[in-house]
């Protein structure tokens, strides 16, 4: 997940873009050190925010595996957030959470890193407890902590891998690409059986081996004192132990001596896909960064070849993919196509080759090569609103690549790739090169497969199997380690960071438009958006989906320009311009740097009020729409939410439907209805304008004025709707999913509006329950019980995906700690709230991003600028009394609907005896087929 390092730090991007050629030299302002123990220390000084973070590197990930303990490098990294030797079971996430801050890790093929970002006043408790668990863990694993984990590590796996379409697609790519022996010829998550072996022993022998001080990297960054921070650094990660000396792994390149093809029926896929990977070079090699902007000549953009050849000659698919994939020891490049239904996978096979003839004939110019860098350029920049991104950029570029300072090399690696070393990489590793060829399809339809391809077999959990692991006695023991200090004592934390909201500034346009913005220097950068009321709620009930293709459409070129010029003219701004809808509006957003923002506000003008309608594009976007209705239908996730939005809604309220619309409504919809549209309901008096980043105010009003006279304004408003009262009994709704690994739960009714007086007071009452990594439903579901990989509730739904042989039980525990909720929580817990909710503001607004967020609630809902303290006021004010009533106002546990999308063959007929008052079989489409 972590193999193309984009973030870089506010340094880089200030000098790299002050002036003109020739660029200087570059660099973050960094102190790197070693303690005696050889753990790498970094520091980065970053005041812009009272925060701080602490990110940490382990090089080890699931190539430092052997055969039989794959997924431990995963499983271990799950282990470290339950319990050490001075710190309790479940306090990693509570301490810090407590304390404002943020938490969690992340396991790839190459390593493994542990971060948290706190309000500075927590900087030392942070480093308390990260070196804790690298020193002091192993006395405290026990056979029931290291059993639950692995049920959540197979939770895991059945929800990101099993149980969703091409799930399995990396797992056969990987086995017959690498050979047995390779270390990438497994998946990170490992297997069922890997993962029920493992033993208590296999924890405290990979602990001693690779989470040693001399196998990682630790960065903080933000806003610290220097000297302080060395002393803490010093204090909690000096006494540990050495480990012994870990060797780097070198490249492992493979070739292949034979073109290799299998094919799979996968059971939640409605779509052919087709996969060709090509086994290529290790990362920061010279020929991955030509190999990483071929991919994106071959395939990005309406002027690739791919797409030339595939989605618009032969129609085989909405979108294609060619990109490099490179790792600490070896990379591959790899070409994904998703087809249209029906497509046959041996047609796009040979499209493909047909494309590398094209890309052979038409060959690309400098100026496409150039576009592309400044793409990848832009790129880089826009990673580094964060300290974390920054940290992991300087950890990881110290662990993988020898220094923090290769970032520079790194950037200008892209920067220097000729048109040259593009063709001769094409050559040396594409051009007539053997490959693995995938062919999933749907099941039953082994007709679509590639030619010549073998069947994959891929061992399948039944849902019977699924008995959780209980804890059994062990006798394996681990004295505590001792320390030069009493560890027990938490670190007392400092002053608080006070809360400094931005200035936000506000303006009107004559026609209506309000604009609303917030400047910040920090960056070059402006991040803006054009929001207008309405989306689907403008749509006619009979033809959803018209407000979906208007603003997809009206990114396919404009009046004066076809799509590949208006895509190119984005391109060469390096700026970044979308549009989409939602429910309720329809959303035109940008990025780019500041000097740039007039020729792209220009753009902006174009797309927004002179629109093409191209009926070529037009009969190509619905084809995608209707391909991604499609691929919906067989997530069950995603069944979930739709079922339950026309469940909460009522089929007579416009919010019941997905705003992409039906197979039926999309493919209805002429090129008129989006005019007709357009005309109607594109209007200033619904919208408002926000604006953020290195621009003042005047300038801004400026830049958008000449809307005044461009955009008249449409007397309109924005339809009232009709909301059910919700249901007077409890109602159990099944939808079957046949042989599904897992269970979809949804447990609720319709919530509060955003703008609701007790919509915040409402947030800050479910927080317990559910609002977090610390909520009961949570810790019951997950980290007590092991029958998922995460439980959550919000204002007021509670979900989560368990494992299909947990579906009654889990039905059970939300039911019955919802209940339990209405009779309150204790003092602890509500202060727990309450620091968590109030003192984690000191990170809320330290990206564009978030402060574009705040700035569109302020105009969406009327808010005033300084909202955000209206809500500290009422967390920090709220009483046990207070908190109890609004639990028993809106939580009804025996009025709500209680949603199943599983497998009703093992699954339904158990739950019907748990007593609900209503039960009702539905389809997918959450029509019903028999009430009980």
């Amino acid at each position: 997940m972590y193999r193309k390092l984009i973030s870089i730090s506010l340094t880089f991007l200030l000098i790299a873009l002050i002036g003109c050629a020739p660029k200087p030299k570059f660099k973050i302002d960094y102190e790197k050190y070693k303690l005696n123990n050889g753990l790498t220390v970094i520091l980065h000084e970053d005041r812009s925010d009272p925060i701080a973070s602490v990110a940490i590197v382990y090089h080890v990930g699931s190539n430092r595996e052997t055969k039989g303990r794959t997924g431990f490098a995963h499983l271990f990294e799950h282990m470290m957030f339950q319990e050490s030797q001075h710190i309790g079971q479940d306090q990693f996430f509570k301490k810090i959470q407590d304390a404002g801050g943020t938490l969690n890790g992340f396991t790839f093929e190459d390593g493994t890193g542990y971060f948290e970002v706190v309000p500075n006043n927590a900087l030392e408790m942070a480093l308390w407890m990260e070196s804790d668990r690298m020193g002091f863990l192993l006395s405290t694993v026990t056979e029931e902590a290291f059993i639950n984990q692995q049920d959540v590590v197979q939770n895991e796996k059945r929800q990101s891998y099993d149980n969703r379409p091409y799930g399995q697609t990396s797992y056969v790519i990987s086995k017959l690409l690498y050979p047995e022996d390779h270390p990438y010829n497994w998946q990170v998550i490992g297997s069922m059986e890997d993962l029920a072996n493992a033993t208590l022993e296999d924890v405290h022998e990979f602990h001693n081996k690779w989470y040693i001080p001399n196998n990682a990297t630790l960065v903080v960054a933000g806003d610290f004192n220097v000297q302080q921070t060395k002393e803490w650094i010093q204090k909690y990660f000096g006494e540990i132990k050495k480990g012994n000396d870990v060797t780097d792994m070198g490249p492992m390149r493979i070739t292949l001596n034979e073109t290799k093809r299998a094919y799979h029926e996968d059971n939640y896929a409605e779509s052919p896909e087709l996969n060709m990977v090509f086994p290529t070079v290790e990362q920061y090699s010279k020929d991955s960064y030509a190999l990483d902007l071929l991919g994106d000549l071959l395939s990005d953009g309406k002027k690739a070849p791919m797409y030339k050849v595939i989605v618009e000659e032969e129609k085989l698919a909405p979108s294609i993919r060619a990109n490099q994939n490179s790792g600490e020891i070896a990379g591959s490049f790899d070409i994904r196509v998703r087809t249209f239904p029906d497509k046959n996978l041996t047609d796009v096979e040979k499209a493909i080759f047909k494309s590398f003839e094209k890309f052979e004939t038409d060959k690309f110019t400098e100026k496409d090569l150039e576009r592309i860098k400044a793409q990848f350029e832009t790129n880089f920049y826009n990673g580094i609103s964060s300290i974390l991104g920054k940290s992991f950029q300087l950890a990881f570029y110290d662990e993988f690549a020898g220094s923090p300072d290769f970032l520079t090399k790194d950037l200008q690696n892209y920067l220097d790739v000729t048109s040259d070393d593009v063709w001769r990489v094409y050559n040396a590793y594409i051009k007539d090169k053997n490959y693995v060829l995938t062919s999933f399809v749907p099941k039953g339809k082994t007709d679509l497969v590639a030619e010549n391809s073998v069947d994959f077999p891929i061992k399948e959990e039944s849902i019977e199997s699924q008995i959780k692991n209980t804890a059994k006695e062990s006798d394996f023991v681990v004295e505590k380690v001792p320390t030069e200090f009493d560890r027990t004592i938490e670190p007392p934390k400092g002053p608080e960071p006070t809360l400094k909201l931005p200035d936000v500034w506000q303006a009107n346009l004559n026609n209506g438009i309000k604009l609303y913005g917030i400047e910040q220097t920090e960056l070059p950068l402006v991040q803006f958006s054009v929001t207008i009321g309405g989306g689907m709620l403008f749509d006619d009930p009979n033809k959803v989906g018209v407000a979906n293709l208007v603003s997809d459409l009206l990114m396919e070129g404009t009046k004066n320009k076809t799509p590949i010029e208006l895509e190119e003219a984005i391109d060469e701004l390096g700026a970044r311009i979308n549009m989409y809808s939602t429910k309720e509006e329809i959303v035109l957003q940008g990025n780019c740097l500041s000097s740039k923002i007039n020729d792209v506000y220009a753009l902006v003008e174009e797309i927004l009020l002179e629109p093409r309608w191209d009926e070529k594009e037009f009969a190509r976007v619905k084809d995608e729409t209707v391909e991604a209705i499609n691929r919906n239908s067989f997530n069950p996730t995603r069944i979930a939410s739709q079922v339950f939005d026309k469940l909460i809604y009522g089929e007579d309220n416009i919010l019941s439907n997905s705003s992409l619309g039906t197979r039926e409504s999309v493919k209805s919809i002429t090129i008129d209805d989006l005019k007709n549209y357009y005309a109607k309901y594109f209007s200033p008096s619904l919208a408002y304008i926000s604006v953020v980043g290195n621009i003042s105010k005047d300038d801004a009003v400026s830049l958008f004025k000449s809307l005044e006279s461009k955009w008249e304004a449409k007397d309109i408003e924005l339809p009232e709707l009709k909301f059910p009262e919700g249901p007077s009994k409890s109602v159990l709704c099944f939808v079957d999913f046949p042989n599904a690994k897992q269970s979809q739960i949804r447990a609720g009714n319709l919530s509060l509006s955003y703008s609701d007086p007790d919509y915040y007071k409402a947030v800050v009452m479910n927080y317990k329950l559910g609002g977090s990594f610390s909520g009961l439903l949570n810790l019951i579901l997950r980290e007590e019980k092991g029958f998922t990989y995460g439980a959550r509730s919000g204002e007021f739904t509670a979900s989560s995906a368990v494992m299909s042989s947990a579906t009654l039980e889990s039905v059970e525990i939300v039911k019955d700690e919802i209940g339990k909720y209405r009779g309150g929580i204790s003092n602890e817990d509500l202060e727990f709230t309450k620091n968590a909710l109030v003192k984690s503001n000191a990170r809320r607004f330290e990206t564009l991003g978030a402060l574009l967020g705040m700035v569109n609630d302020i105009a969406k809902y009327n808010f005033p600028v300084d909202f955000i303290k209206n809500q500290e006021y009422e967390a920090r004010n709220m009483t046990l009394e207070e908190h109890k009533q609004l639990a028993e106002k809106y939580l009804h546990p025996d009025k709500m609907y209680y949603l199943v999308v599983g497998d009703a063959a093992t699954q339904f007929q158990p739950l019907r005896k748990l007593g609900f008052d209503e039960v009702v079989l539905m389809d997918k489409e959450g029509n019903v087929v028999k009430k009980y």
